[in-house]
C-alpha cells in the first residue's frame, strides 16, 4: 500500500506544505523556488515552458543530484516524548530544451523530476501504531511545447507522467495486537499550462498550472491480527494536488533580476484516506476511512539573481502555509507552516559547459496539537528541519 506510503511522504515533505517536491534543479533549490517568470535554460521545460522560446537558439541538457536531509521531529505530550527517525536521499533531476523548430521560433522540451515523496519512520509505541514507516517514491516524466504568440507573448503546454510506488508499515496492540506491511505503485497521468508576456526585455509576467493528478495504488498488504492474515489486495487513492502560480520579474541594469512568486495548492482535494481491501474481513478490520479535510493554501517566494562574466549568484527566500487541519494531524505527517531561505551559484566553465551549485533549509514552525477524544494526540511537534543541496552541470550543444 504504497499508497499509505504517500501519505507518509507528505510526512517526510520538507520543501512545501504537504507532501509536494518544487525545488528539481539548481536555480529552483537557489532560489526558493521563486523560479517560474524568470526562468530560463533547460529546466524552464518544467518550471515555465513558455518561457522556452526566449531561450538562446541551442539545445541545452541539465543533469542534477539534490540531497536531502530530513531532521528528526521531536514530540512531547500527554503520552510521551519521542522523537521520528533522520531520513537522507538522493534524487536526481533531468532537463532539456531544444532549439528553435523552424521560423516560427517552437521549442520541445522534457524534464524528468520526483515532484512529491519522502519517509517519516518511527520506533516509539504510539507513533508506529500509525506511522511505524510511510515511504513514498514518485518519479515524473513531463514532456512540453512552447510556441510565441507573438513577439511578447508565449505559451507552454506539457504531458505528465507520474510513475508512483511506496511502502506503509504499522504495528500496535490497540484495540488487539496487529500489524501492516502494505506495498504498492502506480502509473497516472495530467498536463500542465504556461502563459509568459514580456512587455519590454527587462520586464517579464508569467502564470504556470499543473494539473491534479490522483495516484491510483495498487498493491498488496500482508495483515496479521486476531480477526485476518494474510497478503490481500489493496488500493487506495491520494491526489497529487493543482496548483496555479503568478510570477514577475524585473532586470535591473546591473544585471540583477528579482522575482516574486504567489502559488496556490489545491490541497482540498485531499478529503479522506481510504484503503479498500477487495476481502471482506479485511476491510471491516483495516480499512477504515480516516478523513484528512486538508485545507488549500499559499506560498510566497522571492528570488535575487546577479549575473557577473562567468559567475551568477541566486539567493531565495519563502514563507509556506501548511494544509493539514489540527483535527487531522496524524504522525505520519506533522507538518506546520515553514520559512525557507537558500542560495547557490553557477560557473561558465566555456560556451558550452556551465556546473552549479546550491543550498536550502526549510525550518519548520513548532505546533501544538490538542485533538478531541482519548486517542487524540495532544502535544507539541518540534524542530522539524529539511536540508538540501543541489549540484549539476549543463551542456549547450
Amino acid at each position: 500500500m504504497r499508497s499509505i506510503v504517500i501519505s507518509a511522504v507528505a510526512s517526510a515533505t520538507l520543501m512545501a506544505g504537504g507532501y509536494a517536491i518544487p525545488e528539481s534543479s539548481i536555480n529552483a533549490t537557489a532560489l526558493s523556488a521563486a523560479y517560474v517568470a524568470n526562468a530560463h535554460g533547460a529546466d524552464a521545460a518544467y518550471y515555465n515552458p513558455a518561457a522556452m522560446v526566449y531561450n538562446e537558439d541551442a539545445n541545452l541538457l541539465e543533469v542534477d543530484a539534490t540531497y536531502i536531509g530530513l531532521s528528526a521531529i521531536d514530540f512531547s505530550g500527554t503520552t510521551g516524548d519521542y522523537s521520528s527517525k533522520k531520513e537522507n536521499f538522493l534524487v536526481p533531476s533531468l532537463h532539456y530544451t531544444s532549439k528553435k523548430l523552424g521560423d516560427n521560433g517552437a521549442r520541445v522540451g522534457f524534464s524528468i523530476v520526483v515532484p512529491a515523496g519522502l519517509s517519516k519512520r518511527w520506533d516509539a509505541t504510539v507513533p508506529k501504531a500509525t506511522a511505524e514507516e510511510f515511504t513514498l517514491q514518485t518519479i515524473e516524466f513531463n514532456p512540453s511545447m512552447a510556441i510565441p504568440l507573438s513577439d511578447t507573448v508565449s505559451m507552454g503546454v506539457g504531458f505528465r507522467v507520474i510513475s508512483t510506488s511506496g511502502v506503509v508499515k504499522a504495528k500496535g496492540t490497540v484495540p488487539f495486537n496487529y500489524s501492516q506491511n502494505l506495498t504498492g505503485d502506480s502509473i497516472d497521468y495530467g498536463y500542465n499550462l504556461a502563459l509568459n508576456y514580456r512587455p519590454v526585455s527587462n520586464i517579464s509576467l508569467a502564470a504556470t498550472y499543473r494539473s491534479k493528478i490522483d495516484l491510483n495504488v495498487e498493491g498488496s498488504a500482508d495483515l496479521v491480527s486476531p480477526f485476518v492474515n494474510g497478503n490481500h489486495t489493496v488500493s487506495v487513492t491520494i491526489p497529487l494536488p493543482a496548483t496555479f502560480n503568478l510570477a514577475a520579474a524585473y532586470t535591473f541594469d546591473s544585471g540583477t533580476t528579482v522575482e516574486a512568486v504567489y502559488e496556490r495548492t489545491f490541497w482540498s482535494a485531499y478529503k479522506q484516506l481510504n484503503f479498500e481491501y477487495t476481502n471482506p474481513t479485511a476491510e471491516a478490520v483495516f480499512g477504515t476511512i480516516k478523513p484528512k479535510n486538508w485545507e488549500n493554501t499559499n506560498s510566497y517566494r522571492l528570488g535575487l539573481t546577479q549575473k557577473y562574466d562567468k559567475w551568477t549568484a541566486m539567493a531565495g527566500l519563502a514563507y509556506d502555509e501548511t494544509p493539514v487541519p489540527e483535527s487531522t494531524l496524524g504522525y505520519e505527517l506533522p507538518d506546520s507552516d515553514a520559512w525557507i531561505v537558500s542560495m547557490g551559484g553557477r560557473y561558465q566553465i566555456d560556451k558550452s559547459w556551465n556546473i552549479g551549485l546550491a543550498g536550502l533549509v526549510d525550518m519548520k514552525e513548532s505546533r501544538d496539537v490538542y485533538q478531541a477524544g482519548a486517542t487524540g494526540i495532544k502535544g507539541e511537534f518540534s524542530n522539524a528541519r529539511a536540508y538540501l543541496v543541489t549540484a549539476g552541470i549543463e551542456y549547450r550543444f
